[in-house]
């Protein structure tokens, strides 16, 4: 993630883990394939981020690993939610839920540019 404090990088840092969970409960994945899913979602997040996320997610016991060989390359490290990283995923994704309503009461839908 670009160090910067525009708006849409503090709000981001306020969600990178949810968003990695959530990339994670649909199949194992590994950091690198994190941050490229996240990109191709308008989300640059630098391997600076992800990886010490990671960690902190899987401190928390949110996460399970499993070591595969890299296909001919290094092995690879893979990131699964555990039972609780699962129920923590559903509580933030409410959460997030109830928060983006908020806003949007407050500030309206975003506006479409007209083509």
């Amino acid at each position: 993630m670009e160090e910067s404090s525009t708006p849409r990088a503090q709000w981001l840092r306020g969600v990178l883990d949810m968003c990695l969970l959530a990339l994670m409960a649909e199949a194992p994945v590994y950091g690198y394939e994190m941050a490229v899913r996240l990109a191709k979602a308008g989300l640059d997040v630098a391997d600076g981020s992800i990886y010490p996320a990671l960690a902190r997610l899987r401190k928390r016991e949110l996460v399970t690993v499993e070591r595969r060989s890299g296909g001919g390359g290094p092995a690879r490290t893979y990131y699964m939610p555990s039972e609780a990283g699962l129920r923590m995923l559903r509580s933030w994704s409410r959460d997030w839920g109830e928060f983006a309503t908020s806003i949007h009461t407050i500030i309206g839908p975003p506006e479409r540019e007209e083509s």
